[in-house]
């Protein structure tokens, strides 16, 4: 068996684990200001360089911040910098689609079941508002994309999950663009409208029954009917 070095952790790397592991242990809240300089390096029996250096690490992951004269601050948790490392550049080429759909899947579904737990009766009238723009969008023969946007994201908004929220934000540009794209396939070439807004009224109606299991497998088959339509078209565009 051959060897392999043993690395030893720098200094300022076990200064930084043990601010960090403070922060985890809540020795340290966010918005608290840490020591000094000066008194980091008395307190852990370590040079100031090694200090600077720590914090310097820190600050680069996010875990604190520096301000000009004031000291240096525990980071507050923001979930509206929660987001998906995603651009709408990587994601429109056609071979991509079928894998934000994947994403939509794993991302809605699971928005569905938690709405149906949490939501809060203004949920439920956001939601009728967009099934009622997608079915007026219909009968002006409109492809009503916006609304059924709308649609997904109020469920979002109806689990009451910061990061969740945040998280569909991040890719909405993306999913507008395919949605308007699909809706055109599944409208023009299928005539399906009708059924797309039945769809969603059977997952608004599984929320508003605060039936989990149900909101989650009517938005599981919504998002496959569509991604069935979308392969055919992809197929075709071969």
């Amino acid at each position: 068996m051959g060897t392999r070095r043993i690395q030893t952790k720098k200094i300022y790397e076990e200064v930084a684990d043990s601010l960090t592991q403070m922060i985890k242990d809540g020795e340290l809240n966010p918005g608290d200001r840490l020591e000094s300089v000066e008194q980091l390096a008395e307190t852990f029996d370590v040079s100031r360089s090694a200090v600077r250096e720590a914090l310097s690490g820190m600050r680069a992951m996010g875990l604190v911040s520096m301000r000009q004269g004031e000291g240096t601050f525990v980071t507050e948790f923001d979930a509206s910098n929660f987001t998906l490392p995603v651009t709408v550049g990587m994601l429109m080429k056609k071979e991509d689609v079928k894998e934000l759909y994947e994403v939509r899947k794993i991302l809605e579904a699971g928005a569905a079941r938690s709405a149906a737990l949490y939501h809060q009766e203004e949920d439920l009238l956001t939601l009728q508002q967009a099934i009622g723009e997608m079915e007026n969008a219909e009968r002006s023969g409109d492809i009503g994309e916006d609304a059924d946007m709308r649609f997904h994201m109020a469920v979002a908004d109806a689990t009451r999950n910061q990061i969740l929220i945040h998280l569909m934000r991040s890719v909405s540009e993306v999913m507008l663009t395919v949605l308007r794209e699909t809706r055109e396939i599944l409208i023009h070439s299928e005539k399906k409208t009708v059924s797309l807004i039945n769809e969603h009224q059977l997952i608004f109606e599984a929320i508003k029954a605060r039936q989990p299991n149900q909101a989650e497998q009517y938005m599981l088959d919504h998002l496959r009917n569509v991604e069935k339509s979308l392969e055919k078209y992809i197929e075709f565009r071969k």
